[in-house]
């Protein structure tokens, strides 16, 4: 089994997301030894489910991320995961940082451009935001069935 990890900042609205799609988008494609998972840089949510936008835009578009709970990501799990995906540059910048020089494990963006935080906007934010990550998982899908 491959194991991918999508990261954001408090793991309660774009990585989740991210993590629920990728994941939807991967059982349709039928790959199935792929796992997938969120977290975030910081531990502000851990155990929370994510921001009630994000889910009913996810179930506006027939997604249910009703089982999330956050979670912060532990240097750790860089020997654990096969692929980190970071919902920005921010994020990517943090994460390797954390793994060091040593860093084995790709870490790259989720999606082509940065993935905008929707958490200060209004539910259509969280719409563009699920729309852009639709789109950058299909590119993902793609890439993980080589």
């Amino acid at each position: 089994m491959r194991h991918v990890e999508v990261v954001c900042t408090g793991n309660i609205c774009r990585s989740p997301i991210g993590e629920v799609v990728l994941r939807a988008k991967l059982a349709a494609a039928g790959i199935d030894d792929v796992v997938v998972t969120s977290s975030g840089t910081g531990g502000w949510h851990i155990g929370d489910p994510m921001d009630s936008r994000a889910a009913a835009a996810l179930a506006r578009r027939g997604y249910d991320g009703s089982a999330h709970r956050a979670q912060e990501f532990r240097r750790g799990w860089f020997g654990e995961r096969d692929l980190v995906l970071a919902m920005d540059s921010g994020h990517l910048s943090v994460l390797r940082r954390r793994g060091g020089r040593d860093l084995a494990v790709p870490v790259e963006l989720f999606a082509e451009l940065d993935v905008p935080d929707p958490y200060y906007g209004d539910e259509s934010g969280f719409d563009d935001v699920l729309a852009q990550i639709e789109t950058a998982a299909d590119t993902w899908v793609t890439r993980l069935t080589r």
